[in-house]
C-alpha cells in the first residue's frame, strides 16, 4: 500500500499556470488566472484529484487532448489542492528539535560537552534566523557553543542547520532555561528546553603538554637526551595519581623521572614534569604507552612513545640557510647577523672549525662560538660582521665543520657611499614562549626594528614562516610595504596561539627592499587538557507516540579515548530490546570514532502517558540521558476484559429484563401460524 501523499498547493499553482512539465497549456488559458472565479465550474475539483482525472478521461472540453497521459497522480493531488486554496503563498515554517536537551551532572565552573538542536524549515519559502540566544532563570549557565545556524542566515525549503549548547553551571542543583531562536515563520519563534544539575563536589582536571613524544633516531645501547611533559590540574580540587605506567611491546627500552608522583597530590593550579629517555637495543622502529590514571573527572591520559635504533650518525644544519646583509653604508659601523647551527643527527656534533670565505668585508665576530659539544636537537649561534670598504656586491661563505662534515651558508652584502638604510632588530637570537595551552594566545613579544641609517627603508617581507607558521601570530606597527625613516624604528609582536599540543616552531622571517633579510627562530609548546569522553545520542530524546513498538538509538563516541560503558538504567515502560543486531551487551567499550545502535522497546501496561528514561552510565562517572514519553491507546492488551452481563445472547441488558425476549416470542407464534394456512410450504 502507497505513502498517503501530503498535498502541495504552491506545486500545484505552478502547474495551473504554467501547464504539465512535459508540455501543454495551462489551466490558467481556459479557467483565468484564479480558480476562484470558478470559470466552467472549476471548483468542482476543489481537493478533489478524482474529478480532474475523471473530466481529462472523459475529454470533457477537450481535456484529454491537452492533458493524457501527462499529469501523475502527486500532479492531480497537488492541482486539487491549489484550486481548493488559491490564495496560497510560499511561506517558511520552522521545526526546532529536539524539544528538550538535558545535560549529564557537571562540576561547578567546568563545562560539558555540547548538545544539538537542529532547525529545519518544512515550509515552502525562506526561514530568515534573526537571533538565536539563551533565555530563562539560569540563562547565564547555558550558552551557544557553535553549530551551522546563525543570526542573520537563511534556511531554503527543506534545508536544515544545527545548533550546538553547552552547559557550564555556576551554582549547586537543577539549572533549568531555554534556547531561543527568532525567525520569520510561523509564531515568529521556536524553543528547546535546556535542563542540568550542577555538581557542587568539586573535581580535578587533568591536562598534558603532549599526547605524543618521538624520540626520532637513536643510536643503539646510547640512552637518549630526556624529554619533558608537564601535567597540569585546571580543577578545582587536588588532582592524585593512582598509576604511573609504562606499557606495551618495547616498554623496556623507556625510563621515567621527574616530579610527578603517585604520592604527590597535584594541587589546584599546580603543574609537575614526567621525564622520559629512550635507549633502544637493536635497530628498527619501537613504541610504547605513557600511561597516567588518576581521580580526574575527564578520566585518564595515555601519551604515545615512539622511536627507531638506528646506527651512530652525525648532522647538522644551519638557520637561515642563506644570509643576506644587503646594502651597508662603507666607513660606517659593521652590521651583525646571526646563524644558528643545530645537531640534527643523533650523536654530539662538535664543530671542529668555522670560517669565512670570498670576502674580508665578512668575518666572524670577535669571540668563542659553538666551541662546546652539542646534543642531538640542541643548537647554537654564530655571529658574523659585515663592514664594507669599497663600492659593489661581495659574497662569502661560512663554512662550519664538524665530526660528520660541514654546514655551509651563503652570505651576500653591498658596499655603498650613497644614503643608505641600517636595519637593525632588537633580538638576535630565538624566541621562545614556553607553554600555552592549545587555543589560547601568549603574551606577545615585542622587536624593535630600528633604522640609524641615512635612509628609509621599506619592509618587502614579514612573515611567520615554516611548518608551524599558523601557531604564530605577528602584529605590532611595522607592516609589508610599511617604511621606516633614518633614526625611525617600528615594532613588530609575535604572539603564539598553538593549534595542537606539543613543541611547535617557526622562523620570523624579514627581508628589506635594501636586501637585508633576518631569521629570528619562534618556539613554543601547546598544551591540551584531556578530552572529556564525548558520547553523542541521536536522537536525544523520542516520543513513541500510540506505537508500542522499539526505536534504535545510535551511540557515537566524538572523542579521543575509549568510553567503557558500564551500564543502561531504565525508568517507565521502557526496555532493551534484547538479542537485536546493535550495540553489544553491556558492559562494553565503544572506541573512538565507533558507533553502534541502542534498540529500546516500549511495552505499556496500561492506557495513557509514558514518561521515562534511560540512563547510559560509564567508568569514572560520566552519564548520558535519553528522554523516553509514550500515550498508549485502550487495546486488548490493556482494556478491562469483556463481560456478559445481559440475560444471554447479545443481550446489552445486565438485570435479566430484556424486551428482546418478548418480541423474539412474538415472532416465533407469527411463524406457527403462517405455516398453519399454508401446509404446502415447506
Amino acid at each position: 500500500m502507497g505513502q498517503a501523499h501530503a498535498a502541495d498547493a504552491l506545486h500545484g499553482k505552478s502547474l495551473y499556470l504554467n501547464g504539465p512539465p512535459s508540455g501543454g497549456a495551462a489551466c490558467a488559458r481556459c479557467h483565468t488566472a484564479s480558480p476562484a472565479a470558478n470559470v466552467s465550474k472549476i471548483l468542482n475539483a476543489a481537493d478533489n484529484p478524482a474529478a480532474i482525472s475523471a473530466a481529462i478521461a472523459a475529454n470533457k472540453g477537450g481535456m484529454g487532448n491537452i492533458y493524457a497521459g501527462k499529469f501523475t497522480a502527486v500532479d492531480l493531488a497537488d492541482l486539487a489542492a491549489f484550486i481548493g486554496n488559491p490564495g496560497v503563498v510560499a511561506a517558511p515554517a520552522a521545526s526546532l528539535n529536539p524539544a528538550s536537551l538535558a545535560f549529564s551532572g557537571t562540576a561547578l565552573g567546568q563545562a560539558s560537552s555540547a548538545l544539538s538542536a537542529t532547525l529545519a524549515n518544512t515550509g515552502s519559502g525562506t526561514l530568515n534566523i534573526d537571533t538565536i540566544g539563551v533565555t530563562g532563570a539560569a540563562a547565564a549557565d547555558f550558552s551557544i557553543a557553535g553549530g551551522t545556524c546563525a543570526p542573520g542566515g537563511a534556511l531554503a525549503a527543506g534545508a536544515d542547520c544545527t545548533v550546538l549548547v553547552s552547559f557550564k553551571p555556576s551554582v549547586a542543583g537543577v539549572r533549568n532555561a531555554s534556547l531561543a531562536v527568532a525567525h520569520n515563520g510561523t509564531g515568529g519563534s521556536s524553543s528547546v528546553a535546556l535542563s542540568g544539575t550542577g555538581n557542587a563536589s568539586p573535581q580535578a582536571t587533568i591536562g598534558v603538554s603532549a599526547a605524543s613524544l618521538n624520540f626520532g633516531a637513536l643510536v643503539t645501547n646510547v640512552a637518549s637526551a630526556p624529554q619533558s611533559v608537564t601535567v597540569s590540574n585546571s580543577g578545582q580540587t587536588a588532582l592524585t595519581f593512582s598509576a604511573i605506567t609504562l606499557t606495551g611491546a618495547n616498554s623496556a627500552i623507556f625510563t621515567l623521572g621527574g616530579d610527578c608522583a603517585i604520592s604527590k597530590p597535584l594541587a589546584s593550579g599546580a603543574t609537575c614534569a614526567l621525564t622520559v629517555r629512550a635507549q633502544p637495543t637493536a635497530t628498527g622502529a619501537f613504541a610504547a604507552s605513557l600511561n597516567l590514571a588518576s581521580n580526574a573527572a575527564n578520566g585518564n591520559v595515555t601519551i604515545g612513545l615512539a622511536g627507531s635504533g638506528a646506527s651512530a650518525a652525525a648532522a647538522a644544519s644551519a638557520t637561515p640557510s642563506v644570509l643576506a646583509f644587503g646594502s651597508q653604508a662603507i666607513g660606517a659601523a659593521g652590521a651583525t647577523q646571526t646563524i644558528a647551527l643545530t645537531n640534527t643527527g643523533n650523536v654530539a656534533v662538535t664543530f671542529a672549525s668555522l670560517a669565512v670565505n670570498g670576502s674580508a668585508a665578512i668575518s666572524l665576530a670577535p669571540g668563542n662560538h659553538c666551541g662546546a659539544a652539542l646534543a642531538p636537537g640542541a643548537s647554537c649561534g654564530v655571529p658574523l660582521l659585515f663592514t664594507p670598504t669599497a663600492e659593489g656586491a661581495v659574497t662569502a661563505t661560512l663554512v662550519a665543520s664538524f665530526n660528520g662534515g660541514s654546514v655551509q651558508v651563503g652570505v651576500s652584502g653591498a658596499g655603498t657611499s650613497a644614503a643608505v638604510a641600517k636595519p637593525t632588530l632588537s633580538d638576535a637570537g630565538p624566541i621562545g614562549f614556553g607553554q600555552i595551552q592549545v587555543g589560547k594566545s601568549a603574551a606577545p613579544h615585542t622587536t624593535v626594528l630600528s633604522n640609524p641609517g641615512t635612509a628609509a627603508l621599506k619592509i618587502a617581507t614579514l612573515v611567520a614562516d615554516g611548518t608551524n607558521g599558523a601557531d604564530f601570530v605577528l602584529g605590532g606597527s611595522c607592516a609589508v610595504n610599511g617604511s621606516v625613516s633614518p633614526a625611525a624604528s617600528c615594532t613588530i609582536e609575535t604572539s603564539f596561539k598553538p593549534g595542537a599540543p606539543g613543541a611547535r616552531s617557526a622562523t620570523l622571517l624579514l627581508l628589506t627592499d635594501g636586501g637585508t633579510q633576518f631569521s629570528l627562530p619562534l618556539t613554543g609548546t601547546g598544551t591540551a587538557i584531556a578530552a572529556a569522553p564525548a558520547l553523542t545520542l541521536a536522537p536525544q530524546s523520542f516520543d513513541f507516540g500510540a506505537s508500542a513498538a522499539s526505536k534504535r538509538f545510535t551511540l557515537s563516541n566524538a572523542g579521543s579515548a575509549a568510553i567503557n560503558l558500564s551500564a543502561a538504567n531504565f525508568s517507565g515502560p521502557f526496555a532493551r530490546v534484547l538479542g537485536a543486531s546493535g550495540c553489544p551487551a553491556l558492559p562494553f567499550a565503544l572506541q573512538p570514532g565507533a558507533s553502534c545502535d541502542m534498540v529500546i522497546g516500549y511495552t505499556p501496561a496500561a492506557a495513557g502517558a509514558s514518561n521515562g528514561s534511560v540512563v547510559l552510565q560509564a567508568d569514572g562517572g560520566g552519564s548520558w540521558t535519553i528522554a523516553l514519553a509514550g500515550q498508549a491507546a485502550a487495546t486488548a492488551a490493556n482494556a478491562p476484559p469483556a463481560q456478559n452481563q445481559g440475560g444471554g445472547g447479545c443481550s446489552s441488558v445486565r438485570d435479566g429484563s430484556d424486551p428482546m425476549l418478548a418480541l423474539l416470542a412474538l415472532m416465533a407464534a407469527a411463524v406457527l401460524f403462517w405455516r398453519r394456512r399454508n401446509p404446502a410450504q415447506p
